[in-house]
């Protein structure tokens, strides 16, 4: 498949009094057209501040983005425009994210409308068209969000985010303020829709278990940087970065005979203010020593497998 969606070493900061927070830092990856790329990571780690960078919703601080090979890094209002309709994102929260003075056709219709595409009898007709293609009932089309429960005021999220038909949506953690029942709903729908749409997507989550479930390949971010990726199947069968091999044992096991050891990480978070240079990792990892503590950068250890620790080899025996 080809590359549509390309990121070199982008960063984006913001100025406090206290000094500059590096929530995004020399951050690189690529995406293929028709893949879900996982991005994972505790709060506070840059995920979503990643996504919104991407789309444009936030202005990068340094580094280039590549859409279908064009550099959208710097556009004008014009082609912003442009870039938003191939670009959308699915906020975590569904009712935050919704009008609450708006119906929920008024909702899916409102992007239709802004766009100029379509006459007026074309529009009640994508309109319903969308709300039929996410599963939104008849009965609610005329509703408000506030009468809704949050599955189904995500799916008119998901709606909205489709409407114009883009190539590349961010699911901001579409699933974390769900029922563990309607979370299945809304990843079954997500992927159905990734078919028949040909959609690419990046999917935030602390999640594991749901990222194991939806995503093709897994980036692994601690504070601003990105520590781990590879295709997903590979970095549950083989973890190779101490933060990962951590956070993969939180993940509760229902097998009382055969359950992982979890790993107690101890010690002081680095400030993401003016980080000093090295792994951020380091005040928290038990294999840390000197060399933890010069600049890192993505390593490939094995076929499509790139890790960010000076002692990976050694720590994996490899």
């Amino acid at each position: 498949m080809s590359e549509l969606l390309r990121v070199e070493h982008l960063k984006k900061y913001f100025p406090t009094p206290r000094g500059t927070v590096h929530a995004v830092d020399d951050i690189t990856f690529t995406i293929e057209k028709g893949k879900t790329m996982g991005l994972v990571g505790e709060s506070g780690c840059g995920k979503s501040t990643l996504g919104r960078t991407v789309i444009h919703l936030q202005d990068s601080t340094d580094g280039k983005i590549f859409l279908d090979g064009k550099d959208i890094t710097k556009v004008d209002k014009n082609e912003l425009k442009a870039v938003r309709e191939k670009m959308q994102i699915i906020f975590q929260d569904p009712y935050s994210s919704l009008n609450p003075r708006m119906t929920l056709r008024d909702t899916i219709k409102e992007p239709l409308e802004l766009s100029g595409r379509f006459n007026k009898e074309q529009l009640e007709d994508e309109t319903t068209r969308l709300m039929d293609l996410v599963g939104i009932e008849k009965r609610f089309h005329y509703s408000y969000p506030h009468e809704l429960d949050g599955g189904r005021r995500q799916r008119v999220g998901i709606a909205r985010a489709i409407a114009l038909h883009p190539e590349f949506v961010v699911c901001d953690e579409p699933v974390s303020a769900l029922d563990v029942s309607i979370q299945a709903q809304i990843l079954n729908l997500l992927m159905d829709l990734q078919d028949q749409e040909q959609l690419t997507y990046i999917f935030v989550t602390h999640d594991l278990s749901v990222v194991r479930h939806i995503s093709d390949t897994i980036c692994v971010m601690y504070l601003g940087q990105m520590v781990e990726t590879c295709p997903t199947d590979e970095l549950f069968k083989n973890p190779l970065h101490p933060y990962t091999k951590a956070l993969l044992s939180a993940i509760p096991s229902v097998d009382i005979h055969n359950r992982s050891k979890r790993i107690q990480l101890k010690g002081e978070i680095t400030s993401a203010i003016d980080p000093k240079p090295g792994c951020r990792f380091a005040q928290r990892c038990p294999y840390a020593k000197e060399d933890c503590y010069r600049d890192l950068t993505l390593t490939e250890v094995r076929p499509g497998h790139f890790v960010s620790c000076a002692y990976v080899k050694e720590i994996n025996n490899l």
